[in-house]
């Protein structure tokens, strides 16, 4: 079995494969202090669910964007799995050459979704992640990646609201039942829904326009499934996207060497 773990700024997201089966998958909140033993009794319960335990476990594959996280990890890895796990960065082969200024800026969880959506689809597209930010990573035909955009994702936008505007509360990340709402909850919710549907639109549609390619827009994160029932410029949403990505780079570097 194939332990696969996506460390984002709010969640870390793992999966167990087996062979090229997503067995199951388990969302836990990033934290900074918790331990690489800490890790192992959550990691110990996910295998439990599954009637298996740790020693069928036989590689890793990281993607991190918190470095102090990746340093327990790895720890992990070695204290009680007794190998060194594979780490989306400098050295890992990806198959995607980035088009960019400075190609390890990008974040490892992009690399992972620009690859694993590009193999799943094989064609120019935009991938969408709703997560802590909403970035925008664009992929040529020839599996190229070409730049992208980072926004603020929707629950820092919300929680920038109420914390710069002290009258403001905390509302549902939900559809009101008007854009122009009639009380402060519904203006909030028009306002954080309506105006990021509009700026999702509105850069797919600025992307495809500067790009000049037949571009189709594939959406992962916690967010998609909401943002993809209000619009129709979303083709694809794959909640399961980063997991398949690091099972597919964590195939890439160790089959046949």
């Amino acid at each position: 079995m194939i332990v696969v773990i996506d460390v984002g700024n709010t969640h870390t997201v793992l999966g167990i494969y087996r062979d090229d089966q997503l067995l199951d998958n388990w969302r836990i909140s990033t934290s900074t202090h918790r331990t690489r033993d800490e890790y192992i009794i959550l990691l110990q319960g996910f295998l439990r669910s599954l009637d298996a335990d740790r020693r069928e476990v036989s590689g890793m594959m990281i993607s991190c964007v918190v470095p102090p996280v990746l340093n327990e990890l790895l720890g992990l890895a070695s204290k009680y799995f007794h190998f060194r796990p594979l780490v989306v960065g400098p050295g890992i082969k990806t198959g995607l050459p980035i088009l960019l200024d400075n190609p390890r800026e990008v974040g490892a969880d992009r690399i992972v979704n620009a690859v694993a959506a590009y193999q799943k689809h094989k064609q120019a597209m935009v991938i969408i992640d709703f997560g802590t930010a909403t970035t925008f990573d664009c992929v040529s035909q020839k599996g190229e990646y070409v730049g992208g955009v980072i926004a603020p994702g929707m629950h820092i936008s919300m929680e920038a609201l109420c914390q710069r505007a002290s009258k403001l509360p905390r509302v549902e990340l939900t559809r009101p039942p008007e854009v122009v709402g009639k009380n402060t909850v519904h203006c909030m919710q028009s306002g954080i829904v309506y105006g990021y549907l509009s700026l999702v639109e509105g850069l797919v549609a600025k992307i495809k326009d500067e790009l000049k390619l037949d571009l189709i827009v594939v959406a992962t994160g916690g967010l998609a499934k909401i943002v993809d029932r209000e619009t129709a410029v979303i083709d694809d949403v794959d909640e399961f996207l980063t997991l398949y990505g690091l099972k597919y780079l964590y195939d890439l570097n160790t089959l046949n060497k």
